[in-house]
């Protein structure tokens, strides 16, 4: 397992400790992402289950093949976090090499991951970044609370092209399987590029290869997510509320829980850009904004 890739001799260092230059800031991009002649296709995994996750070895095995390939994940279990960001404290860093890849386990949250090996530890910036493969689906509006989908969306910061991968819990959760569909649609990525700011959000059924319907482009699952609090006794007579949370299913037909529901792999487009081009126009019609001082 991912235990097996650390090294012995690997080396710890402090976020604050000496690392190589930043990498200097990305050139602008025409949407194709193909690196110049003689240059390898650089690629850099993250994930939020940590650099131990299953999912995460599963991602590696099959992008090795294609590319140079980095890891930049955190230490520990970072799921549900968001797009939260370490700071304020320093932040341990262990580094080893395995398989000639660069490995870095980051005491940080998956977002300052991404964001510490794009300014601060690689030495040139990746072509591409891929996050997961998460346990557990990532659907609706549950990616603003996913750390895995947070790791796609800080490349789309920087105008770098990005996916998201997470695999729906089940006893027939298949890993290798979703990687290899990952692999292939870098490929499609690397051939078509992505628009600017932009980065996929792939979800997969956990049914075997066989028993999945197909590909789907969806949209994104706007529902409430399925959580409430329930209290319990705690120490000292005091009352303790717990999360009591269970994933979404069905949904609108097009949406990304919903084809996930109907046993196909969900593929979603995102975007940086919150702001609804409709209600930005309408609002320049509001009597405040015409209103003199």
């Amino acid at each position: 397992m991912l235990s097996e890739l650390q090294d012995p001799n690997k080396t710890q260092v402090a976020a604050s400790a000496a690392a190589p230059s930043p990498p200097a800031p990305p050139p602008p991009r025409n949407g194709h992402t193909d690196p110049p002649p003689h240059q390898p296709y650089r690629i850099l995994i993250s994930n939020d289950d940590g650099f131990q996750a299953p999912g995460i070895k599963a991602l590696f095995d099959k992008l090795k093949p294609l590319g140079e390939v980095t890891v930049a994940a955190p230490a520990t279990n970072q799921s549900g976090v968001g797009h939260a960001l370490t700071f304020g404290r320093p932040m341990a860093v262990e580094s080893w090499e395995t398989e000639g890849s660069h490995w870095f386990a980051i005491a940080a949250t998956p977002a300052t991951c991404v964001r510490m090996a794009l300014t601060s530890l690689l030495p040139q910036l990746p072509d591409v970044v891929v996050s997961g493969i998460n346990k557990g689906e990532n659907t609706g509006v549950v990616t603003f609370s996913s750390g895995t989908v947070s790791c796609a969306r800080e490349a789309a910061y920087r105008d770098i092209p990005a996916i998201a991968a997470s695999l729906e819990e089940g006893p027939q959760m298949d890993y290798a399987a979703a990687a290899d569909f990952t692999a292939r649609l870098l490929l499609e990525v690397r051939k078509r590029g992505l628009p600017r700011g932009t980065y996929l959000n792939v979800n997969f059924p956990a049914l075997p290869s066989d028993q999945i319907k197909g590909v789907l482009i969806t949209k994104q699952d706007t529902r409430p997510a399925d959580e409430h609090y329930a209290p319990k006794a705690g120490p000292e007579g005091k009352t303790e509320y717990w999360s009591v949370y269970r994933p979404l299913t069905g949904g609108a037909t097009g949406s990304d829980t919903w084809a996930l529901t109907q046993g196909y792999i969900s593929i979603t487009p995102m975007s940086i850009d919150q702001t609804p081009s409709d209600l930005h126009k309408a609002l320049r019609k509001w009597d405040i904004v015409k209103s003199k001082k």
